[in-house]
């Protein structure tokens, strides 16, 4: 159920009582002019020439002439060079605003279109024993809105943080362990020495070859479930785990499930016979892969040469497990386009282990850029890691440097200088397409000037303090619909448009949809703010005025929680 009327449909409706067009195939043709003078919609008829047989400006002036106006939805219409620009009825989006809003309040924008349809959300999935460094953030920070934006429009969110705990890199570990151990404490900061370690051993590795084949086979006998081995990797977890949820608290981030790769290890005998029934194992220099050249892929290795699984059959077993545990709409894998290839090759070879096709259609890789440093790519094993703790620990520090500065009696410095600062570093990382490359910079991600989180949060608390000065509780029949229509037409579509915004940031799996959108309402208030004065004599002006500005905080702080940002609710 949407809660809004749906203009685009009903404009759909009336074109089809012209046209032999289906209302459905119309909508896919409606267009929102960037220009709002070209309208509140369009419909370019160079889509509907050719099946029609006709000119775009004829097909434009034929629907134009055949449609009565006014109508009940639409105002006016105008043809322009063969595309139709529709004027909805402001008067019937005002009043249809108001009662939104007023019924629905904090879950403004929220429907239940997805109507309880399981989507399962695979992210943050740090390697344990490793440092959680500023290139886990993008999946952390984009996996949880995207959990978010679902959760709001009806679906049933599930959110799993799939643990990197298993794989030859934990055998290496071992390795380095046995070697170096007895000379470091884990007491204290555990995951630095454990990268001491691990980064020791790589470069012993790369002087012996042997002791490579040490560390492959200190996993084997992981995998085999032998005693010392599971010991040190069970401590290692452990340690590990301690240091991840001190991370997450700050940034307030909770999985449903912590079910790491080593989870999947009893199930992965069965991918292994499913495979092996459907004939797709083939030996290969004594390993067992699918072979996948018909697909114009690298092949899939399942088992290696030594008898151990590889990290691409764990996720096989994991799609097998999610499919019939969650019955999912969706299986979304956020993870860096590095990995683009691999999930090609586990999505193809998903096809044989037997699940239905809809599961097979459901399964997601939503791809985004890497953070890079200036001077290059990250890498544990070269040591070149900011550690994730030590940015937003910065971010906070900065945010409080600048509060003080700003207003050093401020109440509560250091709850906001946690909101600006978090909610800074959380914008910054989804205020562009996911896809793109992040080089990290502090005065890109702490600039609190522009198109920013603490400026999303600070028009915000202007629209606070104004509404708490007048003890503003919105009544829509306090309201002058003229007034808005007069002065804050603009900003009352964009408020109005929030739940196609939603529906749209979800169908293309992109925060960045909602964050522009946020800055775009924030800026129009700002505008709007700087030419009406609010508290005015008139007092149906002042409410009319009070209202917008109860709207437009209400949608801010909405949309944020969306991204993950906390509000302040002073600056």
């Amino acid at each position: 159920m949407k809660y809004m009327i749906d203009f685009k449909e009903k404009i759909a409706e009336e074109i089809n009582k012209v046209l032999e067009i289906s209302k459905e195939e119309l909508e896919t043709y409606i267009e929102i002019p960037k220009d709002t003078k070209m309208g509140d919609y369009a419909l370019p008829c160079f889509k509907l020439a050719k099946q029609m047989k006709k000119s775009p400006v004829m097909i434009a002036e034929e629907i134009k002439s055949k449609i009565e106006m006014p109508n009940e939805y639409i105002s006016k219409i105008e043809t322009v060079n063969g595309f139709l620009n529709i004027f909805v009825n402001n008067e019937l989006l005002i009043q249809d605003l108001l009662k939104q809003m007023e019924e629905q309040k904090e879950k403004y924008g929220s429907s239940n279109k997805g109507n309880g349809k399981n989507i399962v959300i695979d992210y943050s999935s740090p390697n344990i024993a490793k440092p959680f460094h500023i290139g886990h953030l993008r999946t952390t920070i984009i996996g949880r809105a995207l959990y978010n934006m679902y959760k709001f429009l009806g679906y049933n969110s599930i959110g799993i943080n799939h643990l990197g705990d298993w794989g030859t890199q934990f055998g290496k570990l071992i390795e380095g362990y046995k070697r170096f151990g007895n000379e470091y404490d884990l007491e204290e900061n555990p995951i630095d020495k454990l990268t001491e370690i691990y980064v020791r051993i790589n470069e012993l590795c790369k002087e012996d070859e042997s002791v490579l084949e040490d560390c492959r086979n200190n996993f084997k006998k992981l995998e085999d479930g032998e005693e010392y081995c599971t010991k040190i990797w069970q401590k290692f977890k452990d340690v590990s785990l301690k240091e991840f949820q001190r991370i997450y608290d700050i940034l307030n981030i909770h999985f449903d499930y912590n079910t790491g790769e080593s989870f999947y290890t009893d199930k992965m005998p069965e991918v292994i016979e499913i495979l092996r029934k459907n004939n797709k194992l083939v030996e290969s220099q004594g390993a067992e892969i699918v072979d996948l050249e018909y697909a114009k892929m690298p092949p899939l290795m399942v088992i290696k040469s030594n008898g151990s699984t590889s990290y691409a059959t764990r996720d096989l077993a994991a799609i097998l497990y999610r499919a019939r545990t969650f019955d999912f709409e969706k299986c979304i894998y956020v993870v860096a386009y590095e990995q683009n290839l691999h999930f090609k090759q586990v999505f193809e070879v998903a096809k044989y282990l037997d699940l239905d096709e809809k599961y097979l259609k459901g399964l997601i890789h939503v791809p985004f850029g890497m953070v890079r440093l200036r001077t290059g790519k990250m890498s544990t094993r070269e040591g070149t890691l900011i550690k994730l703790e030590d940015l937003l620990n910065e971010a906070i520090s900065r945010a409080k440097t600048i509060i003080e500065e700003k207003n050093e009696n401020l109440e509560g410095k250091d709850d906001i200088a946690k909101k600006v600062g978090i909610g800074a570093v959380i914008f910054n990382d989804l205020s562009n397409n996911i896809i793109k490359d992040e080089v990290f910079d502090w005065d890109i991600m702490l600039n609190f000037q522009g198109e920013t989180g603490p400026y999303i949060q600070y028009m915000y608390v202007r629209t606070k303090s104004i509404l708490d000065k007048e003890n503003y509780i919105m009544h829509k029949e306090d309201v002058d619909i003229k007034e808005l229509e007069e002065h804050g037409l603009e900003l009352v579509k964009q408020i109005y448009m929030f739940n196609s915004v939603i529906e749209q940031a979800v169908e293309k799996n992109e925060p960045s949809i909602i964050s522009r959108y946020l800055i775009e309402i924030a800026k129009l208030y700002s505008s709007f703010y700087n030419d009406n004065k609010i508290i005015v004599e008139d007092e149906k002006i002042k409410k009319s005025r009070l209202c917008l500005t109860y709207m437009v905080g209400n949608v801010l702080k909405i949309g944020a929680g969306l991204l993950g940002m906390e509000m302040p609710d002073r600056m």
